[in-house]
């Protein structure tokens, strides 16, 4: 790629808002579940009773583990979430870029 081509990339207002609304949408989602993720972590460090709490009356099950698989599915979810923007709004605005950069 020549670098005229590189730098008319750079300054395209499209390529600047792409990178902009991906990198916020990014952290923004990094950051929800590292609060998950350390909220969790934190509790069984600092409270464990709360997560080791039964879940009812004579139950093996604590309330630490719907809440763990609770963590995990957010995981999932929350990747579907970036997936299918970047599929979407992302994929659309790449191309309108490329486009744009090989003249057509």
């Amino acid at each position: 790629m020549k670098q005229e081509m590189v730098d008319r990339i750079k300054n395209d207002p499209d390529f600047l808002h792409l990178v902009k609304t991906r990198t916020s949408f990014a952290w923004t989602l990094t950051i929800v579940m590292l609060v998950i993720y350390f909220g969790f972590v934190l509790t069984i460090a600092f409270d464990p009773s709360i997560l080791g709490a039964q879940l009812s009356a004579g139950a093996v099950t604590t309330v630490g583990i719907p809440v763990g698989v609770a963590v995990i599915v957010i995981a999932f979810v929350l990747t579907g979430i970036y997936v299918r923007r970047a599929n979407g709004e992302f994929d659309e605005l790449t191309a309108k870029i490329k486009a744009k950069a090989k003249g057509e």
